[in-house]
């Protein structure tokens, strides 16, 4: 893999960081698409959970922070990235093959809320969809969650949900929309009602 900086070279920092390639300050160079880091293995263990990578951080006192931060920038100037692919601050992904299957549940991505707290304050959710655009702009062609069939075989289920979420509609009228766009463009609404 081509680059101006060695690879693999860890350093330790008692201020900052105890392992790191590359700084913010000196980040290693790639010239040509490849994988920076990678891990690769197999398991043939028939019970228990194996995880290729594990990571946990606990904190102990006010300090906020992630236990994994993903974070790709876009920094051409006025040039147009990924003509033929995608950009992706994180590309998780489940694969079943061949004639393999799964008993249990299987997930691409399965994010937990949780604890021992009884109340444990804050505004929480299993997940946030956040947009972080400067102000002055249009995002007509951008949405907070966006479905796609990537392969040839569709998938036509939009959400699976507990029973308890789906309620019979009283006799408020409905007085309030959210917007869906398919992939066409075409707009779609949901109603809802304040009642």
């Amino acid at each position: 893999m081509p680059n101006t900086k060695p690879i693999g070279v860890a350093y330790s920092d008692p201020l900052l960081e105890s392992y790191a390639v590359g700084t913010s300050a000196q980040p290693i160079a790639v010239t040509t698409s490849s994988n920076v880091t990678s891990a690769y293995a197999t398991t043939s263990a028939t019970n228990g959970d194996t995880r290729l990578s594990y990571n946990k951080l606990i904190f102990t006192s006010t300090g906020s922070g992630e236990t994994l931060r993903a974070f790709t920038s876009i920094a051409t100037g006025s040039g147009a990235v990924a003509p033929a692919g995608t950009v992706n601050g994180a590309h998780i992904s489940l694969e079943i093959d061949g004639t393999s299957t799964v008993s249990g549940a299987g997930n691409a991505l399965r994010a937990t809320l949780g604890g021992t707290s009884t109340n444990p304050g804050g505004t929480l959710a299993a997940i946030q969809a956040d947009s972080n655009f400067a102000s002055g702009g249009t995002w007509t062609n951008a949405s907070f969650i966006r479905f796609t069939n990537s392969g040839t075989g569709t998938v036509a289920n939009l959400f699976n949900v507990p029973a308890a979420l789906v309620t019979v509609k009283g006799s408020a009228a409905l007085s309030h929309k959210i917007k869906i766009v398919d992939s066409a463009g075409t707009a779609y609404y949901i109603m809802v009602s304040d009642a």
